[in-house]
């Protein structure tokens, strides 16, 4: 009985240090534009722009699916001015920048 249990605290030692190891080693940094994006549309989750919400809509637009941002109905031309220019402006992780038309 005490040698299952101390063979099961070692199995748990050695996946959680692989665990470990494993998060360090593939890492991905997140785009940090992603929040700023999200924070310029107008948060009415509406559907319009046809993805899930505005957080489907800042996804599409960092990943390249979206190359205009009026595709977002409810958003104002200020709005749409300040993300593209935002976008085309600021490069991403991999430091490249966007052409998003507002």
């Amino acid at each position: 009985m005490i040698e299952a249990i101390i063979l099961m605290l070692v199995l748990g030692a050695l996946l959680g240090l692989g665990l470990g190891i494993a998060d360090e080693v593939f890492y991905v940094k997140p785009d940090e534009r992603f929040e700023k994006v999200l924070n310029m549309l107008p948060g009415y989750n509406c559907g319009a722009c046809g993805y899930p919400g505005c957080q489907g809509m800042a996804e599409g637009l960092l990943n390249g699916e979206v190359t205009a941002v009026s595709q977002c109905k409810p958003s104002n031309a200020d709005q749409r001015r300040d993300i593209s220019t935002y976008l085309n402006e600021n490069p991403g992780p991999d430091g490249k920048t966007l052409v998003i038309k507002p």
